[in-house]
């Protein structure tokens, strides 16, 4: 699942046409809330993106702390009380939620240290670490990104999504054509495939949801709703509106993993030669 600065895979959803997060906001959840971002972190990300350098940092650590790593505690915590009731599976801990600010640059051409964005993932409690889907925020020096799903799934699960999708063709789609999902985030988003995967018949009745191999709700906004009234209540919606589309991929998830803990039945002198 991991989400990380979505902003390059996913492209900007302008549902109302107007890119600002200070808009009516949709449902029973308009009442603004002071942000626990300021402008100081802003300065400080886009700080770091001038000064991305290891030194720069541990002499500015404080300031991290204090304008950047506290404000997403405190939006954490929030969250851990508000995600209950629309998303109880969904973690919203620190230790689980957070990611290092160092980039693991092993295998990859840009070799800057540091990341110049800070996000938080809110994975399910039924799937061990880094599978199964969840909700994601992240604040980075030109952009606000809030959203979720499913966003690396490996063949296993892909296959198992699209094994839910068949069982039922008509969830997925209520899912992501509901008013309440397409008035906020736009539509499903994510890499596709141009044709229908093998073993799938081209005319199948959910054919354009087969074709995903990513299944992504989200919506981008300028880096200014960070600090905004709005931020929060805006966050709530979106979660609100995609949380549907993340129990439907951690159900498909969930199902196919107990089915697979069942089936083959193999007998304790089978285990062997089953696992060969």
């Amino acid at each position: 699942f991991f989400f990380s600065s979505r902003r390059r895979h996913t492209r900007y959803i302008s549902v109302t046409g107007v890119q600002t997060c200070a808009l009516p906001i949709h449902g029973r959840h308009g009442t603004s809330v002071a942000s626990p971002f300021t402008a100081k972190t802003l300065a400080f990300l886009r700080a770091l993106k001038r000064n991305n350098d290891r030194e720069w940092f541990r002499s500015r650590k404080a300031d991290y702390d204090q304008h950047v790593l506290a404000p997403m505690h405190a939006l954490l915590n929030r969250l851990s009380t508000d995600l209950r009731t629309f998303a109880p599976d969904l973690v919203a801990e620190p230790k689980v939620s957070l990611f290092r600010i160092y980039r693991d640059t092993r295998f990859s051409e840009d070799k800057s240290p540091l990341k110049t964005h800070i996000g938080a993932h809110f994975p399910s409690r039924r799937f061990p670490k880094g599978r199964g889907a969840g909700l994601y925020v992240e604040i980075a020096p030109g952009w606000v990104w809030m959203g979720g799903g499913l966003y690396m799934p490996d063949s296993s699960d892909l296959r198992l999504v699209r094994a839910a999708i068949v069982e039922d063709p008509r969830r997925l789609k209520r899912i992501v054509t509901a008013k309440a999902f397409t008035s906020v985030v736009g539509g499903l988003e994510g890499a596709q495939l141009t044709r229908v995967p093998r073993g799938f018949p081209a005319d199948h009745p959910a054919a354009e949801y087969l074709k995903f191999k990513q299944f992504i709700g989200g919506r981008e906004w300028p880096a200014q709703c960070a600090v905004d009234d709005a931020f929060y209540p805006r966050l709530l919606e979106v979660f609100r509106a995609v949380a549907p589309l993340v129990t439907f991929l951690n159900d498909a998830l969930a199902a196919g993993t107990r089915q697979a803990e069942v089936w083959p039945p193999v007998g304790p002198h089978e285990i062997g030669r089953a696992h060969v």
